[in-house]
């Protein structure tokens, strides 16, 4: 499963994606992951959650992020859910469409590994493409 949260900047998309993680804490049997750029909401997340400061690691293509995606599932198979604030902060995101195939890759890994996946991205939902509305 993957859900996308879009909304411009301001909307309140990282206090719903918080509220989201707590939700998961209570009900989810496995661990939770939340990916940002920096240490932002270091003192918001609550401390079972893994926190990543991807900004540590230099993500700068998807190929790269499909690999970090893929080590940290290769290191630790009680992750069942990963959220990641901030989507377009992390890299460079290119074209809407491969925005698209990257999330199509995403939810086909969600499906193999049973993992569900949480994202914010800042854009004006009336304009994303079909592609990428379909994750919302």
């Amino acid at each position: 499963m993957v859900k996308v949260i879009v909304g411009l900047k301001g909307s309140g998309k990282t206090k719903q994606l918080l509220e989201l993680v707590r939700q998961a804490l209570d009900e989810e049997p496995g661990n939770i992951v939340w990916i940002q750029r920096d240490r932002k909401t270091t003192y918001d997340i609550p401390y079972q959650v893994r926190l990543i400061n991807a900004g540590e690691y230099q993500i700068g293509t998807f190929e790269f992020m499909k690999g970090f995606i893929s080590g940290l599932r290769a290191g630790n198979y009680d992750i069942t859910h990963i959220f990641i604030d901030n989507f377009y902060k992390l890299f460079n995101p290119g074209t809407e469409a491969e925005v698209a195939e990257f999330l199509n890759w995403i939810s086909n890994f969600s499906l193999t590994e049973e993992i569900k996946f949480t994202i914010t991205m800042t854009a004006d939902p009336n304009e994303v493409c079909d592609e990428i509305k379909k994750f919302t």
